[in-house]
């Protein structure tokens, strides 16, 4: 038995939408792309869906929609894919971290009411937050925070009420990076729409595929306007083909792709279904192993999409050496994620260090992604946890 790590759930259906679409000459910005951003609009009850060519282009075209710029701070967190913070350095701006709740990986709230009011009043109350070193475009001096980036991590929803709450008190944008949330609720409200935008992605391993594409959702007229034309090259609406009103993107996503992901929104439901039983499975065989804690979905998200699938090892674990064995037995797996804060570029540029940002660094040390995907087997599904079970003691670190 060959486990792989994730596969796409594709049918026969899936591959004739794409089949179909080559069978003509619209291979861009033809009909398929608006009948699938319509399905997200019935999908998520938002006014405007944008679709693009990555989560990460989707991301980056709210930065540059929020007019966040050289020297501004955006809060987020560093437990996330690195795509959510490059976004902001793109458009020179500075990430401010705030660390995570131990339980989700999803950002502390209580720590981020601190974090915008110490930014807010400035002096030694900000310096404590904002990085040790800085850019030299950035030291000239910084700006004042303008936007909230929360990450949906693994599928939960990130606490928003809180949030919302502070962002509407100090005038901030909430950028919702939904990427890996296609599906989940918070308190009965739909992932993605709980900010002022919400980024889906479609990457293979996401609960839909394109390929490669992701998907804006807004409710802000002139938000989305702009985000359009910046995908387009900087086209906005009355332009002609080699006119261009905004310094722009080739963001654009294809014809076939979203084909084929207007397929896959037609079968969303079974999709989500089935990756949730796979995750039951999990739940089920990986109960009576103690050294194992198994994901925790707290009582606000009404909906968990599940993305991946991802464990906590004890302290007393070697987590790195757990993985290694499992390897030997065929079974694939992935810590997941790691820190970005400590990622080479980050200390490069801003001198973090170990220690500085403790629950997701321990996240980072103690989390292991197994083998998932809705095509996923319950034999499959045994087997890796007889693996763990079998490794686990090997793995446990010596005194």
């Amino acid at each position: 038995m060959k486990i792989r790590m994730s596969s796409p759930d594709l049918n026969d259906a899936d591959r004739e939408a794409v089949y179909q679409v080559v069978q003509t000459p619209n291979l861009s910005m033809g009909p398929k792309i608006d009948a699938f951003e319509q399905a997200f609009c019935d999908l998520t009850g938002a006014k405007h869906a944008i679709g693009v060519n990555s989560g990460t282009a989707g991301l980056h075209l709210c930065v540059r929609a929020a007019d966040i710029g050289v020297g501004d701070l955006v809060i987020t967190t560093p437990f996330s894919f690195v795509a959510s913070t490059n976004v902001i350095l793109f458009e020179k701006a500075v990430p401010v971290f705030v660390d995570v709740d131990p339980a989700t990986g999803n950002m502390n709230t209580e720590l981020l009411e601190q974090v915008v009011e110490d930014l807010s009043f400035g002096g030694e109350a900000a310096r404590r937050w904002l990085p040790r070193d800085l850019p030299a475009v950035n030291r000239s001096g910084l700006n004042s925070v303008k936007a909230i980036l929360p990450i949906d991590v693994f599928g939960q929803p990130a606490d928003y009420d809180p949030i919302n709450k502070i962002a509407s008190q100090y005038g901030l944008t909430v950028i919702e990076d939904s990427c890996e949330a296609l599906g989940g609720e918070y308190k009965g409200k739909v992932a993605g729409t709980l900010g002022d935008y919400g980024v889906f992605a479609f990457y293979p391993n996401k609960q839909i595929t394109t390929g490669e594409g992701g998907m804006i959702v807004t409710n802000d007229d002139g938000a989305a306007d702009f985000m359009r034309a910046l995908r387009n090259q900087g086209r906005a609406p009355g332009d002609t083909w080699l006119q261009h009103t905004h310094l722009g993107y080739n963001y654009r996503l294809d014809e076939m792709s979203a084909a084929l992901g207007l397929s896959q929104m037609g079968r969303l439901d079974e999709l989500l279904q089935k990756r949730a039983q796979v995750a039951r499975w999990y739940d089920t065989y990986l109960a009576e192993i103690e050294e194992v804690t198994p994901p925790q979905i707290v009582p606000n998200t009404t909906a968990v999409s599940w993305f991946v699938y991802v464990i906590k090892v004890a302290k007393s674990v070697d987590r790195d050496r757990l993985a290694l064995l499992l390897q030997e037995k065929e079974v694939p797996v992935r810590p997941y994620f790691a820190p970005i804060h400590l990622q080479p570029y980050m200390v490069e540029m801003f001198g973090y260090q170990q220690g500085d940002y403790p629950v997701t660094e321990d996240l980072g040390n103690r989390s292991l992604a197994l083998p998932f995907s809705g095509s996923m087997t319950e034999e499959e599904v045994v087997t890796v946890c007889q693996g763990i079970a079998e490794s686990i003691i090997a793995a446990e670190k010596s005194i």
